[in-house]
């Protein structure tokens, strides 16, 4: 793999923001395709990142600078990625459930998809499920994700997966579930197709009910 692509990873992992648009622009310099420098870069890095916070050798303030300096060469791919016709993942919305302003754990999962190559949509806290349908229809949407941190506003996922029945959607969106008081137990019994514990679980847990799909 290129030397400078191996540079880019690096950086990226230790959070250097600057540094990680210095090599994507010049990874491009040298005629490196923009998806190449996507997913041998960039995804490759994150994806490093994403092993190490599931084992706990890194942490929240270090992934968060990570998907950031992420962003830095994304902010530069973007324009050459659609050009080129580069696809997507796949389409997550994403947002906290109605009555829950928490958001640290939804953005962490946000990140991580989008460093995983994930389109993200996100709706931001209290979402109502009236707002979760739109956004699903208008974007058509692969995944929905569904976040809630306090046990009194976990019923707005039950409430937003039957506004999607409703909607005749259901069939059409995976819904993943994710939260501090969110358990597997709980995603089976509001009939979500999939649940994480964590923001690295949720993008392995995303791919899988993706393949599946």
């Amino acid at each position: 793999m290129s030397e400078i692509l191996e540079q880019l990873k690096k950086d990226l992992y230790d959070g250097k923001v600057a540094e990680v648009k210095e090599a994507t622009e010049k990874a491009l310099a040298e005629g490196i395709a923009p998806g190449e420098i996507l997913k041998n870069g960039l995804i490759a890095g994150m994806d490093r990142v994403g092993v190490d916070f599931k084992e706990g050798t890194l942490y929240i303030p270090e992934v968060l600078i990570a998907a950031k300096s992420m962003h830095a060469g994304m902010d530069v791919l973007k324009p050459l990625l659609s050009e080129a016709d580069v696809q997507s993942m796949g389409v997550v919305v994403i947002g906290t459930v109605t009555g829950d302003m928490h958001d640290i754990g939804k953005n962490l999962v946000g990140m991580m998809l989008e460093g995983a190559g994930f389109e993200i949509i996100d709706l931001g806290t209290d979402t109502s499920p009236e707002a979760f349908v739109e956004a699903v229809r208008s974007e058509g949407a692969d995944i929905l994700g569904l976040s809630a941190l306090l046990t009194t506003t976990m019923p707005g996922m039950r409430a937003t997966i039957d506004a999607l029945a409703e909607a005749n959607l259901l069939d059409k969106v995976i819904v993943m579930v994710g939260g501090a008081p969110v358990t597997e137990e709980y995603a089976m019994q509001v009939e979500a197709d999939g649940y994480a514990p964590d923001a690295a679980s949720a993008v392995d847990k995303a791919k899988e009910l993706l393949a599946r799909s």
